[in-house]
């Protein structure tokens, strides 16, 4: 018998497909993301400014840092200072000023990274849209400096921005919820379409384990999705919407919804899912846990579920 010979694929049908497969790749993981190729074409550009945000800042200068980029100290920097609760949101005034201290104007191109699968970076996203800086110039490195360093080396050399000129909007207080909305609308009134989201390790939420905290547990009604579980622990990179979408499925597309963490770093991480997941009100707890738990006389549920005995009936 003859064998049959198979027929090579015309390049023009092998150029479609391989463009559906990047179209789909990309449909898979939202816009803001980018990768270390997308940085190493954009970082020279003069309107480029780095930040990073290392979980512990000294290794900008040990370990290193990508060339270029301005170390960003994430509870000096990214708090009030003045406020007795460490992580409430700087005001206006500050921020702005060290967004000028770091060489960042109206039209740079700022990529955020850090070593802490986003969440650390997420906070400054946070920030930076809470304060109407054009979101479309914001971008993230997807994976961090682990992404970076696959290809790529660090340098332990500074270099001295020229101050920046931004001048940055009124905040958003639609995109902020207090303790009192809280307790008006979860703990009090029981809104069916608000949703309070603690987005701590589950032994955090349960009071199993007490870490930078007076109490152990949770906010009455608070439900548990951990944002970094949300990312891939090796590559430090965000899992494809479709995963993240899986995990927050039980959260109605028309709800309110108030993340909340220990310091503001996971809860911004959960706060940027849900928006790639086209989740519109989404808002975040300025102060969150150490607010709350700090202030000794706000109710507390220990446990897996939302309510206890006494906030069930």
């Amino acid at each position: 018998m003859t064998p049959r010979h198979h027929r090579r694929p015309p390049f023009w049908l092998l150029l479609l497909l391989a463009v559906v497969g990047a179209s789909l790749a990309r449909a898979s993981q939202p816009d803001f993301l980018v990768d270390a190729g997308w940085l190493e074409g954009q970082i020279k550009e003069p309107k480029t400014v780095v930040l990073e945000v290392r979980y512990f800042p000294h290794r900008h200068f040990t370990v290193g840092h990508i060339p270029g980029a301005v170390q960003v100290q994430r509870f000096r920097n990214l708090g009030d200072n003045d406020n007795p609760v460490l992580m409430r949101l700087p005001s206006r005034q500050a921020f702005q000023s060290t967004l000028r201290r770091w060489g960042i104007d109206d039209d740079s191109v700022i990529v955020l990274y850090d070593d802490a699968r986003s969440a650390l970076a997420a906070r400054l996203y946070f920030l930076l849209a809470y304060y109407g800086y054009d979101m479309s110039r914001v971008k993230l490195l997807d994976g961090g400096a682990v992404e970076w360093t696959g290809f790529n080396e660090l340098t332990t050399e500074t270099i001295a921005r020229a101050p920046g000129n931004v001048t940055l909007k009124p905040a958003d207080r639609s995109l902020v919820a207090e303790w009192t909305d809280v307790y008006d609308r979860v703990v009090s009134r029981r809104e069916a379409k608000t949703v309070l989201l603690d987005s701590r390790p589950k032994e955090m939420y349960t009071g199993q384990a007490i870490r930078h905290a007076v109490q152990g547990g949770h906010i009455p009604g608070a439900i548990n999705i951990v944002s970094l579980d949300l990312t891939d622990a090796q590559s430090q990179k965000w899992l494809p919407l479709e995963k993240l979408a899986r995990a927050y499925q039980g959260i109605a597309r028309d709800a309110t919804i108030i993340v909340y963490c220990h310091d503001g770093f996971r809860s911004a991480l959960a706060w940027m899912q849900l928006r790639a997941l086209g989740h519109r009100d989404v808002r975040f707890f300025n102060g969150g846990w150490s607010q709350w738990d700090r202030s000794l006389t706000l109710p507390v549920v220990e446990g897996e579920a939302p309510f206890d005995a006494d906030y069930a009936l």
